[in-house]
């Protein structure tokens, strides 16, 4: 019970300038670059979203950063891909929480390790207040997973746009 409320507090006590404290325009920028950088060498589509906190009802219905990553996920159609190749990067600041999610394609081919391996790496960067910096590296290590398997063609369409959700 004391963990329920802590979280709510914690989501309460949320504001947006603690997220452009994180992420002001210009590493938002930053990032929107690199992600279109990456997909000019890959066939893959990599997407980062990132927020602030969850409304009341969510919180008080227990719901994960992991479940709400899949509603993201979902809603920003990473999973519609011609190659089944999307990735999102999703971050919850209230929770200190993110997850990498990867579309079917591309999991089947990378596993969950790899994965596992990026978001460690990842973590340790957040933790130390370097978000722009733990985001960046994903993207170049999702980037390089992409790349092994699934290179450029001649046809290489943006699927999805590059620009960082807020939500």
């Amino acid at each position: 019970m004391l963990s329920r409320f802590k979280r709510l507090i914690r989501h309460l006590l949320m504001t947006p300038l603690q997220l452009k404290r994180r992420f002001p325009k210009a590493v938002l920028q930053d990032i929107e670059a690199a992600i279109a950088q990456s997909e000019v060498t890959h066939s893959g589509e990599i997407r980062f979203a990132v927020e602030l906190n969850l409304p009341l009802f969510d919180i008080l219905r227990k719901k994960s950063g992991q479940q709400r990553a899949v509603e993201v996920f979902s809603a920003l159609q990473v999973w519609d891909t011609e190659h089944n190749n999307g990735v999102l990067i999703y971050l919850l600041l209230a929770d200190h929480d993110f997850e990498i999610l990867a579309d079917r394609g591309i999991h089947a081919k990378v596993g969950p390790a790899a994965w596992a391996r990026i978001s460690h790496e990842m973590e340790a960067l957040f933790k130390a207040g370097q978000f722009e910096a733990g985001v960046l590296h994903g993207i170049a290590q999702i980037s390089d997973l992409l790349n092994q398997y699934y290179p450029a063609g001649v046809h290489n369409d943006n699927e999805l746009a590059n620009a960082p959700v807020i939500l």
